[in-house]
């Protein structure tokens, strides 16, 4: 049998993270960050625009509505990181008001993705703002935020942007690990704005992650086409079927990769060979849902203080300004 071609440019971590995930028992799992590769990046851009998930339109409308009002609680010189900026379209609002808060200065922006796609999308999703000076930084969250700290004048304070949902794909434990890891780069005073996706229905929720054109479960399957063009996997995707299931206990959707038969494969880059029972999942991503009233105890938690909260009613959406103490 023909061994599947390697791609030039194999990265270590994530083979490391396949073979982590595919022999994890009893739930065999792979982390979200890889959905969002170049194709990955692009079907999200599309799920965004579907009638069923509702998140970033929700998100859109709060920033459009009270971006003046957010960076009003921000120090005119602050520079400005977002952890994981997609192709940064929402955030056009926020830097607009920033930008016209200090006329005769420029802001500076730094884009953090593991995805290059999106840090060009995001280059030319903003390019055209005026006295905007973009410095993006191809790392994950915490690795980018680093060099931002690293590289900023102790007189600059930082504003960091984790918007959309993403808070979401970390348990609840684990979210306040990760503020806390935030705040462990940041100085009293310094912000964060976190977008948090609240509880809805589950027939909502579900829908919202399992869209009837399947969008979402291309975008779920590409992450085996991932790992077959990049780390010489065999998966057949004809194999598996996306699933999305509500979790009550977590208060999580949960996004699987469910085998329709047994499924056998071969990862060269993770010196891997996988089987799948007909019926066994891979679990790709949770999306964990609040409530308002959950967010100050989190964010207290963490070494943060909740200052100002906006609630979108329609869908069910929070942007909150958290800062340093």
């Amino acid at each position: 049998m023909t061994q599947p071609a390697l791609s030039h440019d194999v990265s270590p971590e994530f083979a490391s993270a396949v073979r982590a995930g595919l022999t994890h028992a009893p739930q065999k799992e792979l982390p979200s960050m890889y959905l969002y590769d170049e194709v990955g990046s692009a079907l999200f851009e599309v799920i965004t625009a579907l009638p069923e998930y509702g998140v970033t339109r929700a998100e859109e409308r709060l920033l459009t509505q009270h971006a003046a009002d957010i960076v009003a609680h921000v120090p005119h010189n602050a520079i400005v990181a977002e952890l994981g900026s997609g192709s940064g379209r929402k955030t056009r609002r926020i830097l607009e008001a920033l930008c016209k808060k200090r006329p005769t200065t420029s802001t500076t922006y730094s884009p953090i993705e593991i995805s290059r796609t999106a840090l060009q999308l995001c280059r030319r999703e903003l390019g055209d703002l005026e006295r905007l000076s973009i410095v993006g930084y191809e790392r994950d969250y915490l690795a980018g935020l680093a060099e931002v700290s690293k590289r900023r004048s102790r007189d600059e304070p930082l504003l960091v942007l984790f918007l959309g949902s993403t808070i979401g794909n970390f348990g609840r434990l684990a979210a306040t690990r990760f503020l806390r890891d935030i705040r462990g780069m940041l100085l009293p005073g310094d912000a964060l704005l976190l977008g948090t996706d609240l509880d809805k229905p589950v027939p909502v929720l579900i829908s919202a992650y399992d869209d009837p054109i399947g969008v979402t479960a291309a975008f779920n399957l590409n992450l085996l086409a991932r790992v077959n063009r990049e780390l010489g996997g065999t998966f057949d995707l004809e194999a598996f079927e996306h699933v999305a299931r509500f979790n009550p206990d977590a208060r999580s959707v949960e996004m699987h990769l469910r085998a329709k038969r047994r499924v056998t494969a071969q990862v060269r880059a993770a010196q891997l060979n996988v089987t799948l029972e007909a019926g066994e999942t891979i679990w790709t991503e949770s999306s964990h849902k609040y409530r308002v009233n959950e967010i100050d105890a989190i964010a207290d938690d963490a070494g943060f203080a909740c200052r100002q909260q906006w609630v979108e009613q329609d869908w069910g959406f929070a942007e909150s300004l958290l800062v340093a103490r």
